[in-house]
């Protein structure tokens, strides 16, 4: 069973979610019965069925983690929508907090988390945000002490060695990827400098870091343009920053849009810019990758530093001033740019779905057997 509190329909799904759908799918096709808890959202059913995966959900966005532990629990009684579950292994999602599967399944639980939110959890407020953060680094280390850890990057699990998880309880289960259309890998780039950025639009991606890049370079860099792939909450704030920077006509907010048009965004781009102040992973670093289009981060966002090979297959840097320079640097250098973009094709080879969904159920026989596992799977 895995528990995560949005799945890859929820408005405001992103790489987490896409990480726990994909490797569903492909456990499913391996043999495997995968039921996923997680939220509703407007529109969405109860109940569903989506690659396989039977996705139940219910509650809302901190409701989800309530009432997925009363269902839990009564399924133990043969009650309720999982009553049906017989889960051998679950996967606790901790997006800053957990679902405190551990409470009713002891060692069979193993705890996902794609990285620390030290940085996120102000956002929620001050006494919510304190209260989440002490959940987060003191409360669930020291409950889930017996059980095994998967991340997605060595930051990550570094990360977590220093909230006191044992390293040795640690499996690192990298990010797969989805494989672009042929037709969308072939097409040309755009004539003019286009940036772009695929994220999705909340305050710790820092989607201004990219707006005001463009409006310090857009004099020097005639036609710069910069696409911005994506929905979230903070849109429209971002849009109203745009316009402060005099830059909208620079700017296309493309919102949601189905994978196809992606490709085709991201194969016109030149630059991939990812200024997010904390990352897992960081899987738009591979999507655009794929295409030739190496990334822009920073270095202190922590996953980064393991999607991204600094001077190799991207460029990560240490502050904005910083970012604009690299920028400017990599749209008017051609060669330099077009080397990393081939490194970085040449990289985001090594990855996919299947061999992730592998690792992971190297780690799920591991928890079923009542051992821990450790290191890059």
């Amino acid at each position: 069973m895995l528990l995560c509190w949005r799945d890859t329909g929820h408005p405001q799904g992103g790489g987490s979610e896409a990480y726990v759908q994909r490797i569903g799918a492909h456990l499913v096709a391996s043999g495997v019965a995968v039921t996923l808890r997680t939220a509703r959202y407007p529109g969405a059913p109860r109940r569903e069925l989506v690659d396989g995966v039977r996705i139940s959900r219910a509650g809302g966005r901190y409701s989800v983690y309530i009432w997925a532990l009363l269902a839990m629990a009564a399924a133990r009684l043969r009650l309720g929508p999982l009553r049906d579950v017989r889960p051998d292994v679950v996967i606790d999602t901790q997006n800053g907090w957990p679902f405190l599967a551990r409470l009713l399944y002891g060692r069979r639980v193993a705890v996902l988390v794609h990285h620390c939110h030290r940085e996120q959890w102000p956002v929620a407020g001050r006494l919510l945000g304190r209260l989440g953060w002490f959940v987060e680094s003191r409360l669930s280390p020291r409950l889930h002490r017996r059980n095994q850890y998967v991340t997605v990057s060595l930051p990550s699990a570094r990360d977590l060695v220093d909230l006191g998880v044992d390293i040795q309880r640690i499996a690192v289960v990298r990010n797969g990827l989805d494989e672009a259309p042929a037709q969308s890998l072939n097409g040309p780039r755009a004539a003019m400098p286009r940036v772009v950025v695929l994220s999705r639009l909340v305050p710790h991606k820092q989607i201004e870091h990219a707006l005001e890049a463009v409006a310090l370079l857009r004099s020097r860099i005639p036609f710069l343009h910069l696409d911005i792939v994506g929905g979230g909450w903070w849109q429209q704030r971002l849009v109203d920053h745009a316009a402060q920077l005099g830059i909208t006509d620079a700017v296309t907010f493309h919102g949601h849009i189905d994978d196809v048009t992606k490709h085709h965004v991201v194969q016109q781009s030149w630059v991939h810019l990812l200024p997010s102040r904390k990352e897992g992973w960081g899987l738009a670093v591979v999507e655009a990758a794929q295409h030739g289009v190496p990334t822009i981060g920073y270095r202190s966002s922590g996953g980064l530093c393991d999607s991204i090979v600094d001077g190799v297959t991207g460029i990560l840097v240490d502050n904005h001033d910083e970012l604009v320079s690299r920028l400017e640097q990599l749209l008017s250098d051609p060669v330099l740019r077009d080397e990393l973009g081939r490194k970085a094709q040449a990289r985001s080879a090594e990855f996919s779905w299947r061999q992730s969904a592998e690792a992971m159920r190297s780690v799920l026989e591991a928890v079923h057997a009542g051992t821990w596992v450790s290191g890059v799977m």
